[in-house]
């Protein structure tokens, strides 16, 4: 490698999943010249410190908040190899719960440190002004090398006594787990709390569920209430960090700080180390079914406990809570792993007449995500949890932006579920349609970010979404406070009454239907064929050949040919379709979207889609649009009401 092409290392620190920033960030820097070693999500400090060697500059992301868990100790190493220039230590993302203090990780040697979002523009401005002028050439790395078994696997429903020798195992992975021992006396806590499913069965509007995840159990109580006060339908333990990487001595040491001195240390519930009964405390005193949301990497200890709690409503999945989210997390070990899980939802139905829900992340990455990806996976998913005995299912959708699209894609979303399951056997199987709040870098400005939060309620009320989940004006400036929930949900119940006296352009959302849905189908009779009959094998197949590739996953088991852009509306379109079995009429569909776009960009080719790919990431955070939603698609009820104090 010649001494002037700059490297620079980069990776995401501990159990933080997030990536979309890390790859932009990463593609940006390829594109003007820059070597690039990508460690990829979820790494120790001390990889950062071996990949240092040689590098010019390390820039750590740390996007949860737990930076000052994950560098406990650590000090950014002065003395590198003899004649080698001592690389430039940058820190950013989100390292640090409440206010933004860098002195600490300045005090450990760290040269720059970001506290909040920073554009991928300033980090290399910054990059340039410490690294000082370089000749440089652009970085042609390949991919990387994927290693795949699928021979251990079988689409037969699980043998229960296997299933109950594992769950031994399981129900000892932590001392809270014996208290979800005993299948009888969870179901009868189960028949004596509200359930998402029959819920869903019941409604007539989408239902309004907020997150929340604090350490301890009276303030997660308190949130609670002051949620289904405001008018929630339904209530989600969102689960901390440290849960969700399986790590529950730290998260036990966690909670013990946070009760010390009332200061939160961890970004979420942590279920497992409070157990069933402090769960059971909690559910005992509402009125309305709860969920658990987390992407959990070994998620069976998580769903005994919350089951055992009276927690009705499980979300996640081996594709939706094992891509987006894990560096090198085997999709044969996720399936297994999920399989117990369903397996042990289908019991409670079995054995007990107790129908739980098993919901399905269709935000997948969140960012520039095409429909047809998220509708296929949840599909998949769907058909893995009913094998299994499952009985209810919810498939989410993550709002784009655009209207159009979104409408049609929960329209689709639904119709294809139920007609899949039905094809599969499983007609009994109920289906619910998750509408989620645009999930990508939100708008700085107050009035940016309610107008968002409002007509995107717009939106799902005219899909016909099954339930809404919400999210906060205050998303781009810190975590949302009680307060800031609650105006949320205010909102999100306004814009739910908007949709009633609003209009779609229904022969263009008929027009995209039949576009994603095209795609879509196309995408699941690949998979089947892949799979000669068997859904494990197919699946696992499909990831190793591109005819399922999610864009911005971190993971070494998804191919990552596929790139995302808007289209001129604001529409998600494929950049690049990679390995997806598409036929040619979508793949012109898609390259004549995306010429156009480039021409009003005033780009000269391919070579410059980064450009495409990084504006749009950062648009909607830095306020690059009119209005919400993009493409001029706000009814004029939503205008309105939204004008009216909203």
């Amino acid at each position: 490698m010649p001494w002037n092409v700059p490297v620079v290392v980069i990776g995401g620190l501990g159990g933080d999943s997030h990536s979309v920033g890390l790859i932009v960030l990463r593609d940006a820097l390829r594109a003007c010249g820059y070597r690039v070693r990508d460690l990829g999500i979820q790494n120790r400090i001390g990889a950062f410190v071996g990949a240092a060697r040689g590098a010019d500059a390390v820039l750590v992301s740390c996007m949860d908040g737990h930076a000052d868990h994950y560098l406990a100790g650590f000090t950014v190493p002065r003395r590198t190899e003899a004649g080698a220039r001592r690389p430039v230590w940058y820190l950013g993302g989100n390292p640090a719960l409440g206010e933004p203090d860098p002195s600490p990780f300045l005090a450990m040697g760290f040269d720059r440190v970001f506290m909040r979002f920073t554009p991928v523009a300033e980090v290399r401005r910054a990059i340039e002004a410490d690294l000082g002028p370089r000749r440089i050439r652009p970085d042609r790395a390949g991919p990387a090398a994927l290693s795949w078994n699928p021979d251990t696997f079988s689409d037969e429903r699980l043998d229960t006594a296997a299933w109950e020798r594992e769950r031994e195992e399981v129900l000892r992975g932590w001392p809270t787990g014996a208290d979800a021992r005993d299948l009888e006396a969870n179901a009868r806590e189960l028949a004596a709390r509200p359930r998402l499913a029959e819920l869903q069965r019941r409604a007539s509007r989408p239902l309004v569920q907020p997150r929340s995840g604090v350490p301890l159990v009276e303030e997660q109580l308190a949130h609670f209430l002051a949620y289904r006060r405001a008018g929630a339908d339904v209530l989600s333990f969102q689960i901390d960090s440290l849960t969700r990487n399986n790590d529950y001595a730290g998260a036990a040491r966690a909670v013990a700080e946070s009760a010390r001195d009332l200061r939160p240390r961890l970004n979420g519930f942590p279920l497992v180390n409070h157990g069933a009964a402090a769960v059971r405390r909690i559910a005992r005193s509402l009125d309305v079914p709860l969920q658990i949301r987390h992407s959990t990497r070994d998620p069976r200890l998580l769903a005994e406990i919350g089951y055992a709690g009276g927690v009705a409503a499980y979300e996640g999945g081996a594709i939706c809570y094992n891509l987006p989210y894990y560096r090198d997390y085997p999709l044969p070990e996720a399936i297994r792993r999920w399989r117990y899980v369903d397996r042990l939802t289908g019991l409670y139905a079995e054995r007990f007449g107790l129908v739980l829900d098993r919901e399905f992340f269709g935000t997948l990455t969140a960012t520039l995500v095409p429909p047809c990806l998220a509708i296929a996976t949840g599909v998949l998913e769907a058909l893995f949890a009913a094998q299994q005995g499952v009985r209810s299912v919810s498939l989410g959708y993550a709002e784009q932006g655009h209207r159009i699209q979104d409408v049609a894609a929960v329209r689709v979303l639904r119709d294809l579920a139920e007609e899949a399951l039905a094809a599969a056997g499983h007609a009994g199987v109920r289906v619910g349609a998750v509408f989620h709040q645009y999930m990508a870098a939100f708008p700085d400005d107050p009035a940016r970010a309610e107008e968002l939060i409002f007509e995107s309620a717009v939106t799902a009320g005219l899909s016909g979404a099954t339930r809404i989940l919400v999210k906060s004006p205050a998303e781009a400036r810190d975590i949302p406070r009680v307060e800031d929930n609650v105006r949320a949900i205010e909102l999100v119940r306004r814009g739910l009454a908007a949709a009633e006296r609003s209009t779609v352009d229904e022969r263009r959302v008929a027009e995209e239907a039949a576009l994603i849905r095209a795609e879509t189908v196309a995408i699941l009779e690949a998979v089947a064929e892949l799979g000669a009959g068997r859904l494990d094998r197919g699946v696992v197949e499909a990831f190793r050949a591109g005819v399922l590739d999610i864009p911005f996953s971190p993971s070494r088991h998804n191919r990552g040919e596929v790139r995302t852009a808007r289209d001129l509306e604001g529409a998600v379109r494929f950049l690049d379709c990679g390995r997806l079995p598409f036929g040619r009429e979508i793949r012109a569909f898609h390259g004549d979207a995306m010429h156009r776009r480039r021409v009003a960009e005033g780009l000269r080719g391919p070579s410059e889609d980064h450009l495409l790919i990084e504006r749009d990431t950062t648009r909607i955070a830095e306020g690059r649009y009119d209005r919400w939603p993009l493409g001029g698609a706000a009814g004029a009820s939503g205008r309105a009401a939204t004008a009216g104090g909203c």
